[in-house]
């Protein structure tokens, strides 16, 4: 089972927002940049999370299939591109 508690930040040396996942009673970093918000759902490096929050749905569901394709990083961590949204 796959939830997100809402459990969020912004990374402003990165512009990456993360949003954390709970996949099989372990916590996954969910990473979208600002390149993808701004291309994706017309993001404004104001304020970022504001796009995430809108836009939270289609987010977490293109989380949800690279954690359920196991579709991870080196790190662990799921980044979320363009293609996947």
């Amino acid at each position: 089972m796959i939830s997100f508690p809402r459990l969020e930040c912004w990374n402003t040396m990165t512009k990456v927002a993360t949003i954390t996942a709970e996949a099989n009673k372990r916590r996954v970093l969910c990473r979208i940049s600002l390149d993808i918000l701004r291309h994706k759902f017309g993001a404004t490096e104001d304020e970022p999370m504001q796009f995430v929050a809108q836009h939270r749905t289609a987010i977490q569901e293109a989380a949800r299939k690279l954690i359920e394709n196991e579709s991870y990083e080196v790190d662990g961590s799921i980044f979320i591109r363009a293609n996947d949204l």
